[in-house]
């Protein structure tokens, strides 16, 4: 679409009618002396007289020339410019980590697929996990991993298919054989910290409970909560389990309600994917659109026409002068 940046220029078109109705013409004066026997006086000093006043005209192809090149300069000033089709821009309201137990109790092969084979948590964890990815299309999303020690496996991406390629990677064990469940709640912070996001959504999912982080699962969950990060729990794998692996469902729950979050328990597949369908519709897609229309200026094509037209005229004005000084000396 074409349009003028500064339209209220154009009110400069009139601006050379107005100026020659309204100021006065230009005069100049020189002293003379008016003699009876100018040309006598003429012959004995050799001078050649002269007229006393030098009237310019203007020719056709000036009168035409001049409001063109006017109207150009106008238009100019005005700033033409063509507004391109807008560019949309799409960004996440939402930064999301998803933190994954790797003790070596992940590896307990209690879980049935959809065909019924018998798979192991970690590999059921990967199944339900990389659909829920799949699912969250605007979300910046992360992977924390936790065993004996935490570390970041994907930062922060829009990139959904390099997410779910090292989410295949996991294995139970690859972090050490425990539950360093409160190192792996302050890892996420630290990775928010960089953070612009509105909306901050850690979803941790555990089959036991804590086995001596350096802060307690609890205190991490406050910090978290004070840095605006909200937790969900999941606790996932057979509640029966009893010693080291014992799930600790309460603790759980404290850390999802110290950050305003929710937390779920899934006993087999089925329930494990209700729980992430739950956290889908308790954290919707939150995408902020901004919309940008470049523009391209155009301002030198009526500077260039007019340069050209003025380059024209004079080469055609000295062409003329040249053939009638070619006439005059032949006649």
């Amino acid at each position: 679409m074409f349009e003028l940046g500064y339209p209220y220029l154009l009110a400069l078109l009139p601006a050379p009618l107005l100026v020659w109705r309204f100021l006065p013409p230009y005069r100049e004066r020189e002293a003379s002396v008016r003699v009876p026997f100018l040309e006598g006086l003429a012959s004995a000093t050799g001078a050649e007289p002269r007229k006393g006043g030098l009237i310019l005209r203007r020719n056709l192809l000036q009168k035409v020339l001049a409001p063109v090149v006017w109207a150009l300069l106008v238009l100019a000033l005005a700033r033409p410019q063509l507004v391109e089709p807008p560019i949309i821009k799409t960004e996440s309201a939402r930064d999301l980590m998803l933190a994954v137990d790797l003790s070596g109790s992940m590896d307990a092969r209690d879980m049935f697929d959809e065909q019924g084979e018998r798979v192991s948590r970690i590999e059921m964890t990967k199944i339900v996990i990389g659909d829920f990815v799949e699912r969250r299309e605007g979300d910046r999303i992360g992977i924390v991993v936790f065993g004996t020690q935490a570390f970041v496996q994907t930062p922060f991406t829009r990139d959904h298919e390099l997410v779910r390629a090292l989410l295949a990677q996991l294995q139970a064990g690859m972090a050490g054989p425990q539950t360093m469940l409160g190192d792996g709640i302050g890892l996420t912070i630290k990775a928010f910290e960089q953070s612009e996001a509105r909306d901050k959504v850690l979803v941790l999912l555990t089959d036991g409970s804590d086995t001596g982080s350096k802060v307690p699962p609890t205190k991490a969950a406050e910090i978290a909560g004070a840095s605006g990060i909200t937790i969900h729990t999941v606790a996932f794998g057979d509640p029966g389990t009893v010693g080291e692996a014992e799930m600790d469902t309460e603790t759980l729950e404290r850390i999802a309600s110290a950050t305003g979050g929710t937390a779920f328990q899934a006993d087999d597949r089925e329930q494990l994917e209700d729980i992430y369908r739950q956290i889908d519709a308790l954290t919707p897609e939150e995408i902020e659109t901004t919309s940008y229309r470049p523009t391209r200026p155009l301002f030198h094509w009526p500077l260039g026409i007019v340069l050209l037209l003025l380059i024209l005229y004079n080469v055609l004005m000295l062409g003329r002068a040249g053939v009638q000084r070619l006439r005059a000396s032949h006649a």
